[in-house]
């Protein structure tokens, strides 16, 4: 663990896989060659090899590791600021001056690993928020004075540009529909499952896909300010703010640097002036050196907050930092996205109602000839149904989609239609099934053959396994229900909600909208943790105390903002790793207390009466391996509980 102060947005990520650019960091290669040598020289230390070997090899560490911390406290130290990094390294090296070698080349390593993975961390943050800029089409197509079309850079557009947006492109600009219509993807923004019907007069953000249709958009905002735009700016700007968090981790550091500096010298300094001989003051002022060191208390935090790092990785949670599991054992509120987070983020059928003479089998059968030509995604969730059930699926001829309204098809002879409730006009028991289905938070969809009303289908993305239960564990732990926070509409956020045990819902928000969410929950003395999968909450997650990512679902930049990624999306590991992060947290705190008192009591030894070095040393190294191994407990698979205690 590096003592010097760093953003704790951009702490330490565990690196599955940091990628091919990760290694092109000078520290990341540094800290590989330190490694390297300490490892070469534990083996030749613990083979029995003669000394000058491990000591060589200890010392390459030194350099290779040490060089950089080293160079930075001396910077520091020119402009009148004095780095515990610096003093930790001048320990090393008293270490080695007293034939602690091994332990000095240990605090090295540590620096060395944590400065590089700080370094990939903040490289992959900004990767994330540059690569953001990448949903937005580089090109859009306008229409100038006299009507035609001209190719621009959307980076140009300005307010009332009018833009031509063709079936599969992505709109290149905030705006509004001025004429066509058409189904936009906009899961990107909003975190909706399902494409929004879109006509003239609608909202549309740059960066959605344009389904089928043919859309005229006026542009509504300059491309600066454009939602994409204000999302990049939103999480950088929470970056930044959670930085001065650091403040007062600076101001402990000088302190405890100025004191040891002052204590060290004046342990050498006055004995020698009183007559002291040089050796007894120097051995005096090394042995004060050595066990006020705070190795021990260095290693009181990190091996547990490692081990507990690595026991929640071998089940499926990647935890970034130390620093974000210390977060994650003070989390008091947790808020939920719902599409991809709680839900699978595909819809499925829930409801076959036929309300002819057929049956389910044929209703569904029929419905999904019809749609089997469609990309649409309630389309595929009604042909992969009745593929479940074996039917059987007819060719379908003479295929066309209407946006907004569905689709049209000739199958087996028959005229099908397949589509919005707005298909059942004048059908009063269809419309009546169509609402139900509609007032619980499901989509109804009309089944019409040969122009009579086959039935309705009901379709609704389906909650994740263990959803319910973590959901309640999650309350058990925190004392309070989570929250829901989604762009879908209310009745299938309240829906979901009473089904999983939530108490409060926020639909329909838009991702500023859940940046003020959250900081509304903090404002009130919550720590809020927040899980989501997409890039509208990005923002979101950057501003929480700490934020979780679903990693199958999940965007890249909800990936890189995030503070945790759940691999495997299994919901149970939620209130399991909030469980295990505050058994680490405890067992920080008794490693505190343990360095703590060895500190305290060789260092009044050393002061008020004469404290052997050799007595010295194996103080400050028991008490080292001591809480070590004390840390090293969360390792365990008894650690792990998917039901916290």
């Amino acid at each position: 663990m590096t003592c010097t102060t760093t953003d704790p947005t951009h702490h330490a990520p565990a690196p599955p896989h940091v990628g091919a650019g990760a290694w092109t960091l000078p520290e990341v290669r540094w800290a590989l060659v330190a490694v390297g040598f300490f490892a070469l020289g534990a083996l030749a230390q613990v083979t029995g090899q003669p000394a000058w070997h491990f000591w060589a090899f200890y010392l390459a560490c030194y350099i290779s590791g040490g060089w950089e911390p080293g160079l930075a406290g001396v910077k520091a130290l020119r402009q009148r600021t004095l780095d515990v990094d610096l003093l930790m390294v001048a320990a090393a090296i008293g270490a080695a001056a007293i034939g602690q070698v091994f332990d000095g080349a240990l605090l090295i390593v540590i620096f060395a690993t944590s400065g590089a993975l700080e370094a990939v961390a903040t490289k992959r943050t900004e990767d994330s928020v540059r690569g953001l800029f990448d949903l937005a089409p580089p090109t859009a197509t306008t229409l100038n004075a006299d009507g035609g079309e001209q190719i621009v850079d959307t980076a140009a557009l300005d307010v009332g540009d009018v833009l031509v947006i063709r079936p599969g492109e992505r709109i290149g600009g905030d705006g509004v529909v001025l004429d066509g219509a058409s189904e936009v993807d906009q899961a990107t923004i909003t975190g909706e499952p399902l494409p929004v019907d879109k006509t003239a007069g609608d909202d549309v953000f740059a960066g959605t896909v344009n389904g089928t249709g043919t859309l005229r958009v006026r542009v509504t905002r300059p491309a600066a300010d454009t939602v994409i735009a204000r999302i990049s700016a939103m999480v950088t700007e929470a970056g930044a703010s959670k930085a001065r968090t650091q403040l007062f981790i600076e101001k402990v550091e000088q302190r405890y640097s100025v004191g040891m500096v002052v204590a060290t010298v004046a342990l050498f300094g006055v004995p020698l002036m009183l007559g002291e001989s040089l050796q007894s003051s120097l051995l005096r002022a090394m042995t004060f050196m050595i066990v006020a060191s705070p190795c021990a208390l260095v290693l009181s935090t990190m091996p547990p907050l490692l081990a507990a790092i690595a026991n929640a990785g071998r089940h499926g949670v990647l935890i970034k930092s130390a620093v974000v599991l210390e977060k994650l054992s003070t989390v008091s509120q947790v808020a939920l996205d719902k599409t991809g987070t709680l839900t699978e983020g595909t819809p499925r059928v829930t409801e076959i109602r036929p309300l002819a003479s057929g049956s389910e089998d044929e209703l569904l059968s029929v419905a999904a000839a019809a749609e089997t030509p469609s990309e649409h995604p309630l389309a595929r969730a009604i042909v992969a149904t009745a593929r479940d059930r074996g039917l059987a699926v007819s060719a379908a001829t003479h295929f066309s989609s209407t946006p907004g309204r569905g689709v049209t098809a000739e199958v087996d002879g028959d005229r099908v239609e397949v589509g919005s409730p707005g298909l059942a006009d004048g059908a009063v028991d269809a419309m009546r099934v169509a609402d139900a289905i509609e007032r619980r938070g499901d989509t109804a969809v009309v089944v019409r053959v040969d122009g009579r009303t086959a039935g309705v289908l009901g379709l609704a993305d389906s909650p994740r396994d263990g959803a319910a239960a973590a959901v309640a564990q999650l309350t058990e732990l925190t004392g309070s229900p989570p929250v829901l926070l989604t762009g879908d509409n209310e009745r299938a956020a309240a829906r979901l909600a009473d089904e999983l045990g939530i108490g409060e819902v926020r639909a329909g928000l838009l991702p500023e909208d859940k940046v003020a969410a959250v900081r509304t929950l903090e404002a009130d003395g919550a720590r809020v943790m927040l899980v989501g999968d997409g890039v509208n909450d990005a923002p979101a997650m950057a501003t929480a105390h700490v934020s979780v990512a679903m990693g199958r679902t999940g965007s890249d930049l909800a990936l890189n903002t995030a503070d945790a990624v759940i691999t495997r999306d299994d919901l149970a590991t939620l209130p399991a790793v909030v469980a295990l992060a505050r058994r680490a947290r405890r067992v920080v705190v008794a490693n505190l207390v343990i360095a703590a008192t060895f500190i305290v009591v060789l260092v009044t030894w050393d002061l008020v009466g004469h404290l052997p070095l050799p007595l010295g040393v194996a103080g400050h190294e028991g008490s080292t391996v001591l809480v070590g191994l004390n840390g090293l407990r969360l390792l365990r698979e008894g650690a792990w509980r998917k039901t916290p205690r």
